[in-house]
């Protein structure tokens, strides 16, 4: 039971992380300015629910395979770094939230969170959480679910009133140190686990690392200051 909690909460909280001012967020904000928030929350469940049930799927799939564990988890663990470079670059819209159907608004915003969602970093980020609980799907599947919920929720709702008191830029900032932190720490573990470093080998792979990211930040940063 203790797992399986462990499992809901971590996936969702991964996910609010992932989602905050990602392209799904700003989608479902501009989407709330031409429909009901009911309905935008109702198609963004949908497509939630079919997508991350894929990717846990795909994430639940590639632990069978035992002869990789050690680069499963090495790779889970330095996804979360990833994520939190992604979340510094940010997302822009492609046109997404100028999508129609004729099947009504609820299935617009489902088909055009569905397609946002595929290869996005909430995406693949809930395939990281699944490799991490291989035998909790369900339970990855609805927290990743919640936190999508939460997270574009919170957007809808609130996006107007915390960008004029809290900067976009902080905000992101925020979730991808709490990603690179959870980065650094599975990476940690696997070493110390997983291939059975001595604690100054892995203090000396983390360091380096964090050399690594936080180069790779600046040079983010730096052409986030030229694109403006």
């Amino acid at each position: 039971m203790g797992t399986l909690i462990a499992a809901f909460l971590f996936a969702a909280g991964t996910v609010v992380l992932a989602e905050m001012g990602d392209k799904t967020q700003l989608l479902a904000m501009a989407f709330a300015a031409k429909y009901k928030a009911s309905k935008v929350m109702l198609g963004v469940f949908i497509a939630t629910v079919l997508n991350h049930a894929l990717a846990v799927a795909v994430g639940t799939l590639i632990t069978r395979f035992a002869a990789l564990q050690l680069w499963i988890q090495g790779l889970a663990a330095l996804s979360f770094i990833f994520f939190g470079l992604w979340t510094i670059r940010g997302d822009k819209l492609d046109g997404e939230e100028n999508k129609t159907t004729r099947f009504g608004p609820v299935l617009t915003v489902a088909v055009a969170f569905f397609i946002a969602e595929m290869g996005d970093k909430t995406q693949l980020a809930t395939i990281a959480v699944a490799t991490k609980f291989p035998g909790h799907p369900v339970a990855v599947l609805a927290g990743t679910t919640v936190g999508m919920l939460v997270a574009d929720g919170l957007g809808i709702l609130v996006g107007t009133v915390l960008r004029k008191r809290i900067p976009e830029r902080t905000v992101k900032l925020i979730s991808a140190g709490v990603f690179v932190l959870f980065g650094f720490i599975a990476c940690g573990q696997v070493a110390l686990g997983q291939l059975h470093l001595s604690v100054p080998a892995t203090a000396a792979i983390l360091a380096a690392l964090a050399v690594i990211t936080a180069i790779a930040a600046l040079l983010i940063l730096q052409s986030e200051k030229k694109s403006k």
